[in-house]
């Protein structure tokens, strides 16, 4: 699985917040819009990135239904990492160049628990079936790309209202850890990366017959293609 992680950010683009910058020697701004996430590592890589390049890097984060509502109507960007399902919206996509947009990241979907409590067994659909419904609580984000996959993966165990009753909906990755670190939610299902906290313990990827990876790809807004008429950098870090 390919996977932006803090221990080791090497994707095979890292400075592909290089996009859209000017010409000019001054410095700039680069806007960006990405996927709530890969938050933390795209930070680190920005810091990596504005301290080498002298260029400010401002982010704008959301979910994947966010993300098209800021490419559409949000103002003025200039590059956008952000889950597959973003440029599947016409009226996102059309926010975009017809250039590549090269994939960044790989990421499977998992449960976790609090740190130091036991792993239930989701080894199976079975398994994982009854881990769920033996649950009291879940902490992930149902308004998500990765939300929206879950509940058919509700649907194909056949717990959709069981489901319902233990959501407890968080407003952004970062609290799905804080929910479970305060006994809000004795689970936590979502991307492994945002699992990695250290708050929690991974018990692992869904099974294999029902994990869906979301794949984050890099675009170049329309406006900075035209106003930089740069090529996009694709570079830096691999494994």
């Amino acid at each position: 699985m390919k996977i932006f992680t803090h221990a080791g950010a090497s994707l095979s683009v890292c400075l592909i917040l290089a996009a859209a910058l000017t010409s000019s020697a001054q410095a700039a701004e680069l806007q960006v819009l990405a996927g709530a996430g890969i938050r933390a590592p795209l930070n680190e890589i920005a810091a990596q990135f504005e301290k080498v390049a002298g260029h400010k890097v401002v982010i704008r984060y959301g979910t994947a239904p966010e993300l098209i509502k800021m490419a559409t109507t949000g103002g003025p960007f200039d590059l956008g990492v952000c889950p597959a399902d973003v440029f599947k919206d016409d009226a996102a996509r059309a926010q975009f160049t017809s250039q590549a947009m090269p994939e960044v990241a790989r990421i499977g979907i998992g449960i976790a628990v609090s740190a130091g409590a036991p792993k239930p067994d989701i080894s199976t659909p079975e398994a994982l079936k009854r881990t769920l419904l033996k649950s009291r609580s879940i902490a992930s984000i149902p308004a998500s790309a990765t939300g929206a996959y879950l509940a058919t993966v509700y649907e194909r165990l056949g717990i959709v209202e069981e489901m319902r009753a233990r959501m407890r909906p968080q407003p952004d990755p970062q609290q799905i850890a804080v929910a479970v670190d305060k006994g809000e939610a004795e689970l936590a299902v979502f991307i492994l990366n945002i699992l990695t906290d250290p708050r929690l313990d991974v018990v692992g990827p869904l099974p294999a017959e029902l994990q869906r990876e979301t794949v984050y790809n890099a675009g170049v807004s329309v406006v900075a293609g035209a106003a930089t008429n740069k090529q996009t950098v694709i570079a830096h870090t691999h494994t």
